[in-house]
């Protein structure tokens, strides 16, 4: 018998083909980092300040952001969107200063260990600080803060320690965490003013304390006319 016949054989009836190998599993979703979040947050405030996206279109998508597991819940929030400046979509993973797209944006660290870190009066707040309490106290006053962006982020965590943020009465305050033998608690605020900025406070607290709250008596000053400057109208 050839070898021709032979194989033509083997694979014939009572014989059957080799199957192929398991499916190969699809790649696990990419987790979001805070910097993807950042980055899709600028992205809507800049929708906002140019009218693409009304106040009530901003709330609600900036709410589904913070709540956004993966990059792959991020990129519908921003898919009808122009990127900052008009220019190119760069990857969610990069988080850029909001007035200028093509400068890394830092975020502002306070840290307190076994001891206590302050940032309070006149000072200018970035667009992002974290926060870190182990066994001391971080207290961050926003009430004579000043706002060179729409959206500020605050993430904050505490293990035996404890981090207050305070901010004025007429901003919007808004955040979300975790306490475990400990406590988390924002007090939510809406600005009447649909342009105010807008302070997200998140948060993981372990044997400790996080609270963010509005200052009563406190407020922005001529909220709208630097609301006006920062757009350059």
């Amino acid at each position: 018998m050839d070898l021709d016949k032979s194989q033509s054989a083997a694979s014939g009836p009572g014989h059957p083909q080799q199957q192929a190998g398991p499916p190969v599993p699809a790649e696990p979703a990419l987790r979001a980092s805070d910097a993807d979040r950042d980055r899709t947050a600028d992205i809507l405030r800049d929708a906002m300040a140019e009218g693409r996206l009304t106040a009530e279109e901003h709330s609600d998508r900036i709410d589904a952001v913070y709540r956004a597991k993966t990059v792959a819940e991020l990129e519908p929030l921003v898919r009808d969107l122009p990127a900052p400046g008009g220019a190119r979509r760069v990857p969610a993973s990069a988080a850029y200063d909001p007035v200028d797209p093509s400068v890394r944006a830092a975020a502002d660290n306070l840290v307190a260990v076994f001891s206590s870190s302050t940032r309070k009066g006149r000072w200018r707040i970035g667009g992002r600080t974290n926060a870190f309490a182990l066994f001391g106290s971080v207290e961050i006053d926003l009430t004579e803060a000043l706002f060179g962006q729409r959206l500020t982020v605050i993430n904050a965590t505490s293990l035996f320690g404890n981090v207050e943020v305070r901010v004025p009465e007429n901003i919007t305050l808004r955040g979300g965490g975790t306490g475990i033998f400990g406590n988390f608690e924002v007090d939510t605020l809406e600005a009447h003013n649909p342009e105010a900025p807008v302070v997200v406070v998140n948060g993981y607290s372990v044997f400790g304390n996080i609270e963010a709250k509005p200052k009563r008596g406190k407020r922005v000053a001529d909220l709208h006319g630097r609301i006006r400057k920062h757009l350059g109208h």
